[in-house]
């Protein structure tokens, strides 16, 4: 059973996350296991390592005005990245992040997974 999947964040972004002023991670396409309950952070480059984790509490699947009212004040981004980021899509998805964990050292890839490439959106872990 995959109750975690390994997401690649932009490095800004993630320290946002285990800063705590992220709270939503947003994604053009979510993955379809309704048992994943652990999002493990692939900060990119050019950290390139995992550097923590974080508990799925929701996700919402809502049309794009309605999902920047509900997340914009713990969006962590600009409205002008949203819309660009979500350009071409009348929908988009947000993962309600809960109990961040930063790990005290920064992991390589390879060490958690089979491989050193990162995904383009997602990969579920074995636990």
């Amino acid at each position: 059973m995959q109750t975690r999947v390994l997401l690649s964040i932009k490095p800004e972004f993630a320290e946002k996350i285990f800063f705590g002023s992220k709270r939503f991670e947003f994604r053009r396409v979510i993955f379809r296991s309704t048992l994943v309950t652990k999002v493990v952070v692939y900060a990119s480059s050019p950290i390139q390592r995992v550097i923590g984790e974080f508990e799925i509490d929701d996700i919402l699947s809502l049309q794009k005005g309605q999902l920047w009212h509900r997340t914009k004040r713990y969006s962590g981004i600009q409205k002008a990245f949203f819309d660009q980021y979500f350009r071409g899509r009348t929908k988009g998805f947000a993962i309600k992040i809960k109990s961040p964990y930063r790990y005290s050292t920064p992991v390589r890839l390879e060490h958690m997974c089979e491989t050193s490439r990162p995904p383009q959106s997602f990969m579920y872990l074995a636990d």
